[in-house]
């Protein structure tokens, strides 16, 4: 088994687009839009789950850890909520970037450049956030269970990423990256893909149990996501450390 679970090829993808992250119309202009619903969701979840106080700082002294964070779309808004967020990605130009844009905006992130196997942390995180990360890695087994290693127990890891089905082909690749041009061509590999199934087999081997788990899809006429029944394309788990 790889001791290793960054693909260098991934990182050098998103390493040359790096300067890109914070640009609303750029290459991940489809994120900027996935992104509202992916922090309601994850916000939601932790107050139920932890049975938090809904005022300001809702998610106040919460650890997360935001794996694959890029430049920090989805750790700023965490921060912002008043969680205790600690960032990590494998493309030290990523980390720059996120670094350089929470100084901007006087956040306290703690941005390292690091997988989660190489991460030394001596304080487990409350939440694991691995949104549109697992089908960039090398080894998806030694990831999930590096992430799992670095979760406390009755933690909640959440995990987003592409169903492998015919339609994920033709909506996940074929539409947004070579005829909707939302993505630049070669960002995903249909066998990269994962199914539920296969992903909660490989949470269950970790401790990790299935608390529930949604489909997200893109409405084309509001241009915007929502929550759905609908797993085929896009889906989101969140799973509950036993």
């Amino acid at each position: 088994m790889k001791n290793n679970t960054i693909n260098k090829k991934e990182i050098e993808k998103f390493s040359k687009i790096a300067e890109e992250w914070w640009n609303p119309n750029g290459k991940f202009k489809p994120l900027h839009k996935f992104n509202p619903i992916r922090i309601s969701y994850i916000k939601e979840n932790i107050i139920e789950t932890f049975k938090l106080d809904k005022t300001k700082n809702p998610l106040k002294k919460v650890r997360i850890l935001d794996i694959g964070c890029g430049g920090g779309l989805l750790s700023e808004p965490m921060s912002r909520l008043g969680a205790n967020v600690t960032a990590i990605d494998a493309s030290e130009k990523n980390i720059q970037v996120a670094k350089l844009h929470a100084k901007q905006n006087n956040l306290k992130i703690d941005y390292i450049c690091a997988s989660p196997e190489k991460l030394t942390n001596e304080k487990k995180f409350d939440v694991i956030l691995n949104m549109e990360i697992v089908e960039h890695v090398e080894d998806i087994n030694l990831f999930l269970k590096s992430c799992s290693k670095l979760l406390r127990k009755n933690g909640i890891m959440f995990v987003a990423t592409l169903n492998k089905t015919l339609k994920s082909y033709l909506f996940g690749i074929v539409g947004a990256e070579y005829i909707l041009r939302w993505l630049p061509i070669g960002t995903h590999e249909w066998e990269k893909f994962v199914k539920p199934d296969d992903l909660i087999s490989i949470q269950k081997k970790n401790d990790l149990d299935l608390n529930k788990i949604d489909g997200m899809k893109f409405n084309l006429f509001t241009d915007e996501w929502k929550i759905s029944n609908d797993k085929s394309v896009n889906y989101i788990a969140k799973f509950i450390k036993n």
